[in-house]
């Protein structure tokens, strides 16, 4: 019975530590992602983009604000207050007064209501002021959206090019064992000399050191990556390692520009703040137009003292109608907020050329560079191919024994370096890609 006890614990104690095993592999392992899923984690779980929610979410506060104001103005108030008896000096300053009769207690409640009709077209502006702010907050929420997205983009490609650059290598330092133990073969036959065992081992040594350098990159970037998606540090990355984008349906660099006129973040921020200081100067301008709206006021005290004769009772006053009013000082005092306005809506044209410029050197940089990194895939193609085949050749040479030892190195170190190159190539496509989809505003 003992021992049926003790074999039940101890299967019960295992379920239980398999489990905590399987649970902590799943939280701090490997996890495969696509660079879409690693967008919306970073997205996700940035503090900067938490940020431009708050200020957007402040500015359709603002709006609503602004909007409230097209409604009435209502005060309610009341009073109470004890007055002094009233002297009437019948005989002069001087003279002893006589003593008028006054109710020493009075009460009152009032309400009065201003409904704003127009005031130079001020409140609309206000309005539109808002709405303009609140559309900038959104573009730049998702200019940093844009910007957290290619971050993560990089680190993305980095970490896939730095896996698949081990993935070369380690598949180089396997063929140079190979290589090893033939050249090893030749000299216990005594057909090579011992230097070339010592020049092919001292090659090895140096991949495995580099493989060991592109581990920490691995590292390095890993828990970059990690951090721009707010995971722990210790999840490791798994990326798709095939070239995921298509640049074969490419636009003409006209179309990128026309894309880039009406969607990038810049211009479309420089364009709200240009529609913004239209506004300020509309607005400065409607300072110096009559003020029309709706009043209307009612009041009731106790006792009636406004008009004579007074007498202790209730009394109830109310008056409605239409208040205009116009500043005649507003017309010398406001012009210089008119030029101050006029000025700065000059700068901020000025202005919004400049970033119109820069946009359009954005964009053709970003297609240039991206032509570029396209052309150097096809030249690192090539230079495979021809790698490959001179290696191919050498390595024949070499164990037939008509060429040294240093060209058999030299080969294997060419094919290697040219595998190198187009697998960096073909990332920089990808890079430059989403350099150019970021400058048009469609990253």
């Amino acid at each position: 019975m003992n021992h049926r006890r003790y074999y039940i614990a101890a299967t019960l104690a295992l379920l239980f530590l398999n489990r905590a095993a399987l649970a902590q592999n799943t939280t701090t392992g490997e996890q495969q992602l696509s660079l879409t899923d690693v967008w919306e984690k970073a997205v996700a779980n940035n503090k900067q983009l938490h940020i431009k929610q708050l200020q957007v979410q402040t500015a359709q506060e603002e709006v609503k604000d602004a909007k409230a104001e097209r409604l009435p103005e209502i005060n309610v108030g009341a009073e109470y207050a004890r007055v002094s008896n009233m002297p009437v000096f019948e005989n002069g300053l001087f003279g002893t007064p006589s003593q008028f009769p006054v109710l020493h207690s009075t009460y009152g409640g009032d309400a009065d209501a201003y409904l704003n009709i127009y005031n130079g077209g001020r409140t609309n502006l206000n309005i539109a002021q808002k709405k303009t702010l609140a559309n900038v907050q959104q573009i730049r929420m998702a200019q940093t959206t844009s910007q957290v997205k290619l971050q993560a983009a990089m680190l993305y490609l980095q970490l896939q090019k730095s896996i698949v650059f081990r993935q070369l290598l380690l598949s180089d330092i396997a063929f140079q064992e190979k290589q090893l133990q033939k050249i090893e073969q030749l000299r216990k036959n005594g057909v090579v000399l011992k230097s070339d065992v010592l020049r092919a081992q001292l090659q090895l040594s140096k991949q495995k050191l580099s493989l060991n350098t592109i581990d920490n990159d691995i590292a390095i970037a890993n828990q970059q990556l990690d951090v721009t998606m707010g995971e722990p540090d210790d999840i490791r990355i798994k990326p798709d390692t095939a070239v995921a984008v298509d640049t074969a349906g490419l636009k003409s660099y006209n179309d990128y520009l026309s894309d880039a006129y009406q969607h990038a973040f810049a211009g479309k921020i420089s364009e709200g703040e240009t529609q913004l200081r239209e506004l300020q100067l509309k607005s400065a301008k409607g300072k110096n137009m009559p003020k029309v709206g709706l009043f209307a006021n009612y009041k009731l005290s106790y006792p009636q003292i406004m008009f004579y004769p007074y007498s202790p009772y209730f009394y109830g006053l109310g008056l409605a109608g239409v208040r205009a009013t116009f500043s005649i000082s507003g017309l010398y005092i406001n012009r210089h907020k008119i030029k101050v306005a006029e000025l700065e809506l000059k700068t901020q044209e000025t202005e919004h050329s400049d970033v119109q410029d820069n946009i359009r050197l954005s964009v053709n940089n970003a297609y240039l560079r991206l032509q570029e990194a396209r052309h150097k895939v096809e030249v690192a193609r090539t230079n495979v191919k021809q790698a490959r085949e001179n290696s191919r050749i050498v390595n024949n040479t070499y164990f037939n024994q008509t060429s040294l030892i240093t060209d058999l190195l030299d080969a294997n170190n060419a094919l290697l370096q040219t595998r190198f190159e187009l697998a960096a190539a073909q990332i920089a496509v990808q890079a430059q890609y989403f350099q150019l989809q970021n400058a048009i505003g469609n990253l």
